[in-house]
């Protein structure tokens, strides 16, 4: 049946004051939760941008998001600052580039807001804070440093030589979790600071990490070179993996063990000798020069005669009798050879191994029984001799390097590490963030249910029913209104559409019915 505005107001009006409070309240709790779940749907979540800042920081920080209009929050306790998380990246890098948060360390800005009046000492303290936090900044461009702080202990000057102090430096770095800083990255802070500062040694400065462990290396102490360790390392490791490669496909790739130890020899040196040998058989050596001298000579005539006075006399001669007459031939050579010389320049490489020592260790033979369970038998000694043999061509071995080796055949023993406790679903920690906003969800829509359910139709459906029940009476009132003469013709017709109205509605006739008992 047709039911006309005016029918719903006049129902509404006629509700009790219980039932339209309810309907007051029902619908303005209904109201509230779709504005909530319209804001939990467009507000953004907000991650943190920076944390633990300086409240200078702070301030500069908010100021700029200010300036881009870009939301924020502070965290509870105001530690971080907070903005959307579609936003954190972009935001720092606008940030980074405005140089922000500079830190809580101080630089040579200090100078810039120097005050007249200032002595001498606080002067040079100003100075010494600027260049402690200078340098601090400097240590915290490496990658593995978190935060760094340096303390600059600079004697007074002194005009007396005796009494000079020469300066010390020392550097605390915190490192980020799971960094270490190499030695040649210590090495370079060392230098970065004994070289910003007049007449400090790099012995002189001493680095800590956060946990008070020495990185600097102590004065007097001499460590290896780090890339001597590593060619070490290296070298032992590509050992150990051809040993390894060698034995796997035979005993299994979990049934191997090997170690190696070389030791390397890097000094670094030159050598030349000189040798001679023994002359070479005759005729077998290179000539180098040959001399050759002949002389021939005529011997003088031989004195004769008794010798004495008479035969010296004149004319004893010729009396003392006839004379011998001769001649004579001398012949010389000198040859030198030349001399069987050789000399040797030698230098002696760098990172030559000297000996290497291995140890193997195989596991036993896995076998399965008829039970189905599984058994260990050590190797025939055939092939552990096999196996020794293979991994001596493997390593290089050399006996007369005075490499050892060393292969032991014994069982395994690999205790499986205990399985951690699977962590049940509802207590894994995104599920439990999933369980809260689908239970917030779920709520509100319980909530929103109940009130369109149970309050606000119920209600309805009783305004619509009284709303029908006054269109009835009103017609059944306008069809048994005393007839006039120009209505007694459709008499009849009305009389028809009251008994189709009662057909159709008994519920509304019968209560109209009982109004009017209850009115008369």
């Amino acid at each position: 049946m047709a039911r006309s505005p005016e029918d719903f107001l006049v129902a509404l009006s006629r509700l009790p004051a219980g039932s339209k409070f309810f309907l007051l309240v029902g619908i303005a709790l209904i109201a509230a939760i779709g504005s909530v779940a319209w804001m939990w749907g467009t507000t953004p979540e907000y991650r943190v941008l920076f944390s633990n800042m300086s409240d200078r920081d702070g301030a500069s920080v908010v100021a700029s998001l200010g300036q881009m209009n870009i939301p924020y929050k502070f965290a509870e306790g105001g530690g971080a600052i907070l903005v959307p998380s579609g936003q954190v990246h972009e935001t720092r890098l606008k940030l980074a580039s405005q140089g922000l948060p500079k830190g809580s360390l101080v630089g040579f800005e200090i100078m810039e807001t120097q005050k007249f009046g200032l002595t001498q000492f606080q002067e040079q303290v100003n100075y010494q804070r600027a260049l402690e936090g200078e340098l601090a900044r400097s240590i915290q461009s490496l990658t593995a440093v978190q935060a760094a702080r340096v303390h600059l202990a600079i004697p007074k000057a002194s005009v007396f030589l005796r009494e000079q102090q020469k300066p010390t430096a020392s550097v605390l770095v915190s490192l980020h979790p799971g960094r270490n800083l190499e030695r040649s990255q210590i090495n370079g802070i060392v230098h970065l600071v004994s070289s910003s500062v007049p007449e400090l040694s790099p012995r002189n400065v001493t680095v800590l990490d956060q946990l008070g462990s020495m990185l600097s290396t102590p004065n007097g102490e001499l460590n290896l070179d780090p890339a001597q360790l590593a060619y070490v390392q290296q070298l032992e490791a590509n050992v150990v993996k051809r040993i390894q490669e060698i034995l796997e496909p035979i005993v299994g790739r979990t049934n191997v063990r090997a170690q190696v130890t070389a030791d390397i020899d890097f000094s670094q040196g030159d050598m030349t000798s000189e040798s001679y040998k023994p002359n070479q058989a005759s005729g077998e050596g290179a000539i180098r020069t040959q001399q050759f001298s002949e002389a021939a000579s005529t011997p003088l005539a031989t004195a004769q005669g008794v010798p004495g006075p008479a035969s010296n006399q004149p004319g004893a001669g010729a009396a003392a009798g006839p004379t011998s007459a001769g001649s004579g031939a001398r012949r010389e050579t000198a040859v030198n050879y030349e001399l069987d010389r050789s000399v040797r320049h030698v230098r002696q490489p760098v990172g030559a191994v000297k000996r290497l020592s291995a140890a193997v260790v195989v596991n036993h033979k896995k076998s399965i029984n008829g039970e189905g369970k599984t058994t260990l038998t050590p190797l025939q000694e055939e092939t552990v001799t096999q196996i020794t043999a293979l991994v001596k061509e493997a390593m290089g071995f050399t006996q007369a390097r005075g490499d050892s080796l060393n292969v032991a055949n014994t069982p395994f023993n690999i205790e499986t590490p205990e399985a951690l406790p699977e962590i049940p679903f509802w207590q894994a920690a995104d599920n439990i963030a999933l369980a809260k906003e689908a239970g917030r969800t779920v709520v509100l829509g319980l909530v929103f249910l109940y009130l369109l359910m149970g309050v606000i139709r119920p209600l309805f459906r009783k305004i619509g029913d009284a709303a029908s029940e006054i269109s009835s009476e009103r017609q059944v009132n306008a069809i048994a209104a005393p007839a006039g003469p120009t209505q007694v013709e459709t008499q009849n017709n009305r009389l028809e559409s009251v008994r189709e109205l009662a057909r159709q509605d008994p519920k509304v006739v019968a209560n109209i019915v009982r109004n009017w008992v209850s009115k008369e």
